[in-house]
C-alpha cells in the first residue's frame, strides 16, 4: 500500500447546527456548497479537507481520540478571535511550535497552531 494523501480528517459531531455555527463563526471556516448536506459538511483548507458528520451512534463525539491540528497564519489573533468568543483554551509552547487546545461543542479536541519561524526553534517562551 502507498498512501498519497490525506484525502480528509472527518469529526463526529452530534448537532450539524451547532456545530457549523462553532466551525463557521468560531472558526471562520467556509463550507464547501458541493459537500454541505443535513449529515456532513466538508471545509476546503489548504491542499486538505476537513469534514464534520452527524451519522449517530456510529461515530461518535470523544475528546480522547484523534484530533486535527489547523495552521494559522497569526496565532495571537486567532487566540484574541477565541477570547471574543468565550472560547477556553490550553496553551501549549513546544520547541518547534505554540498551539492552544480547544473543544468543539461536542468535546472534540482541535489544535490551533502555529510553527514558530526557524530562528526561534528550540525556545520556549
Amino acid at each position: 500500500m502507498k498512501i498519497t494523501a490525506i484525502a480528509f480528517v472527518g469529526i463526529p459531531v452530534t448537532n450539524m447546527s451547532r456545530a457549523r455555527k462553532f466551525y463557521e463563526g468560531v472558526l471562520g471556516l467556509q463550507p464547501d456548497p458541493e459537500m454541505t448536506g443535513e449529515h456532513w459538511t466538508e471545509y476546503s483548507i489548504g491542499g486538505g479537507t476537513l469534514a464534520i458528520a452527524s451519522v449517530g451512534d456510529q461515530w461518535k463525539p470523544s475528546n480522547d481520540g484523534t484530533s486535527a491540528a489547523l495552521e494559522v497564519e497569526n496565532l495571537d489573533t486567532a487566540i484574541a478571535r477565541l477570547e471574543e468568543r468565550k472560547i477556553s483554551y490550553d496553551k501549549v509552547d513546544s520547541p518547534v511550535c505554540r498551539m492552544v487546545i480547544i473543544e468543539d461543542p461536542d468535546g472534540n479536541k482541535l489544535i490551533v497552531h502555529k510553527l514558530k519561524p526557524e530562528n526561534e526553534k528550540g525556545i520556549c517562551k
